[in-house]
């Protein structure tokens, strides 16, 4: 498939204001896929040798995981993208390049999302725990519910309260860039070019061996592994290069807000309408004084123009997320789906999100009518319109214990 969904991003200091990290992201998947926010308090696994299974394969556990919170398509056990109770956030790009996409059936991108995020209380621990992972057990098998094959790559922005690390991947081979200030944003296509911090150790040799490098120019993984021309890259036209101006036109003062913002907007293509759809966001507030609590907003609900952002902390006695997440069913999503139809997985905020856009639809239709309204009635039906917007964000605060006197 073409390269047409997800986009993230993260702005630092003094990129942003009071000294914190912004991360957010839009999670572009196909249009009729739900995506749920699910909570998983930290654990202690006394029996290793018990494996845990993720989407596709089953895998080595390991003594303790951290708490998370996921936006997660909910047909699988990985994540799209979200954070952990140490402050590291996690979002994954699907990529395509020169190196074939493997068919089997491996860990997927967002399982190792999710993995990372249990695994690792920094962004670089995190990028350890991917990588060690990806060469253990390869990345592969199908991204998508049902019969359509939506296989590929993937690129990683990883997040913590004083860094971020991109990590871009093509098979086993990958390379990773430290970012310690200023933004940086991903978009399906590699983009780390010759800025390298850390890579495979074998990247150089086997571009060689395959002919993409002569082993005498300056070694460039996006020019190499992908058919790019990066001399170009951040003058064509494209959700990468509109969103790095969207971050570039905010330098200095970007804030949750701000972020939020652009992944609104539409014209950019960044909140992506059709056949691919934004189905989730997140913004995430890192404060880099670790005294003061990181702050992840999530929608759980399709196109962030049209979805309240809900704030989630990690504080103690979280109850589950039982408004954001989907009923369960005893399937498979192994490569012979056991469903001809897909199970509507449909959660409580999901199907009010739905009632709620359908009368707002309605309203638009009833306004295009030719005939003039009262003042009064227009504003009487603005006032419902927020009634109801207000409603549903009431309904939807998701953190079950209190928490005041934080500063947004």
């Amino acid at each position: 498939m073409e390269p047409c969904s997800c986009d993230t991003f993260v702005a630092l200091p003094p990129a942003t204001v009071n000294n914190r990290i912004i991360f957010g992201k839009n999670s572009d998947r196909p249009c009729d896929e739900v995506q749920e926010v699910v909570y998983f308090p930290a654990a202690v696994h006394d029996n290793l040798k018990e494996h845990l299974k993720c989407t596709y394969i089953e895998i080595d556990q390991v003594p303790e995981t951290y708490a998370i919170v996921l936006s997660r398509p909910a047909w699988l056990w990985g994540a799209e993208m979200g954070a952990n109770e140490h402050g590291v956030c996690i979002g994954n790009e699907a990529v395509w390049g020169r190196e074939e996409v493997c068919d089997e059936e491996a860990l997927l991108g967002m399982d190792l999302v999710r993995l990372g995020l249990e695994r690792a209380d920094t962004a670089e621990k995190a990028l350890n725990v991917i990588v060690d992972l990806l060469e253990k057990y390869g990345q592969g098998g199908n991204c998508s519910e049902g019969r359509m094959v939506f296989s590929y790559h993937n690129s990683f922005l990883i997040a913590d309260r004083n860094e971020a690390w991109v990590l871009e991947t093509a098979g086993k081979y990958w390379a990773a860039e430290k970012v310690q200030e200023g933004v940086r944003n991903i978009s399906n296509q590699l983009s780390i070019t010759t800025k390298i911090d850390r890579e495979h150790p074998d990247m150089r040799s086997y571009a060689k061996q395959k002919g993409w490098w002569d082993g005498k120019k300056e070694f460039d993984f996006a020019a190499t592994y992908s058919y790019l021309d990066t001399t170009k890259m951040m003058i064509s036209p494209g959700r990468y290069c509109e969103g790095y101006k969207l971050l570039n036109k905010h330098k200095g003062n970007i804030t949750f807000e701000t972020m939020m913002e652009i992944l609104r907007d539409k014209p950019s293509g960044i909140n992506m309408e059709g056949e691919f759809l934004t189905t989730a966001s997140m913004v995430s507030i890192l404060p880099q004084d670790s005294n003061v609590p990181c702050i992840h907003f999530l929608t759980g609900t399709p196109d962030p123009e049209r979805s309240v952002f809900k704030p989630f902390i990690f504080v103690p006695n979280i109850s589950q997320l039982l408004d954001t997440s989907s009923p369960t069913f005893e399937d498979s999503v192994k490569k012979k789906p056991q469903f001809n139809i897909k199970p509507d997985r449909r959660h409580p905020l999901y199907q009010k999100h739905q009632q709620a856009l359908e009368i707002l639809d309605n309203k638009e239709q009833s306004m295009r009518v030719p005939i003039v309204p009262h003042p009064r009635q227009h504003l009487l039906s603005v006032f419902w319109i927020w009634a109801i917007l207000i409603a549903m964000w009431l309904t939807g605060f998701w953190c079950s214990s209190q928490v005041s006197g934080l500063s947004l």
